[in-house]
């Protein structure tokens, strides 16, 4: 029988080393491996905000920069602004473009006993459709016979229909009539303030079509008229230059709308030549002596 044998004893192990305590640096590193793991994704997200704000400041950084603008810059850019800008035309260009086809060129042949005719030159406008001219009196007084001349150049005789000494108005009724007829157009003179802007169309001296612009000097004045002696009221005074020819056109205001009729201008000495002050019967009188409705 086969005899077991005895183990060897076992020998004692000796007890292990403990582990030496850790440096500081390797406890520094676990607490920052510990706090990096804690917060990792707001590590992450900053980062990725810092990555974000460098690109945009690099991109801005190496980008090409505008030029800097100067107070010479501005300067040349208005200039070449304004002088490219087309000017606004002024209100009397415009006033004149509207009056013109109603105007109407009057001339009087007056007979002198023994001697040769005297001929005088005035305007007068077209009051409506049917050709009627309104005009002054003293241009057309004693006169025989009186031929008007259109804007499109027509001529004709015209008979003078209504004489109105008080007011120094006469109203003209031509033979022939043009087709393209432009009556102009009125406006009553209660809404004028002094210094309103107004402009004279007529024929000064015999000079077709003649303009001249000024402002409303006074309303509701009275003159005596050196040629009659009757003593004209209620006129518009005015200053834009008048002179012989300009008797019977139209006083315009800034719409290019008759306001009155020229009649007269002051002079203190016998030279009958403009010297600032001239003188128009209101429109309101002026069509009541062609029998048109007031306005």
């Amino acid at each position: 029988m086969r005899q077991n044998k005895a183990f060897p004893p076992l020998r004692p192990q000796p007890e292990p080393e403990p582990a030496p305590p850790p440096s500081r640096l390797e406890v520094m590193q676990q607490r920052l491996h510990s706090f990096f793991t804690r917060f990792r994704n707001v590590f992450l997200i900053c980062a990725g905000i810092f990555i974000t704000l460098s690109a945009f400041l690099l991109y801005d950084v190496t980008r090409q920069q505008p030029p800097r603008i100067t107070q010479r810059d501005i300067n040349r850019a208005v200039e070449r602004a304004l002088a490219e800008a087309k000017p606004k035309p002024y209100f009397a260009s415009q006033v004149y473009e509207a009056i013109r086809p109603s105007l109407v060129r009057v001339r009087a042949t007056i007979p002198k006993a023994g001697e040769k005719p005297e001929t005088g030159i005035g305007a007068g406008v077209v009051l409506d459709d049917r050709g009627t001219i309104l005009t002054s009196l003293h241009v057309v007084r004693d006169a025989a016979p009186v031929h008007v001349t259109f804007a499109d150049g027509t001529e004709s005789e015209a008979e003078v229909i209504v004489k109105q000494p008080e007011n120094d108005l006469a109203v003209l009724r031509p033979r022939i009539i043009p087709d393209d007829l432009v009556p102009a157009t009125l406006a009553g003179s209660a809404g004028l303030s002094v210094g309103d802007e107004v402009v004279a169309v007529g024929n000064p001296f015999g000079i077709s079509n003649s303009l001249s612009a000024g402002v409303i000097s006074g309303l509701g004045r009275n003159i005596r008229s050196p040629r009659s002696g009757i003593t004209l009221t209620n006129l518009i005074q005015f200053d834009a230059a008048v002179n012989p020819g300009n008797s019977g056109g139209p006083l315009l205001n800034h719409d290019g709308e008759v306001v009155g009729i020229v009649t007269a201008l002051l002079n203190p000495t016998e030279n009958d030549f403009f010297i600032g002050i001239g003188f128009a019967v209101p429109i309101e009188t002026a069509a009541a002596a062609a029998g048109t409705p007031p306005y």
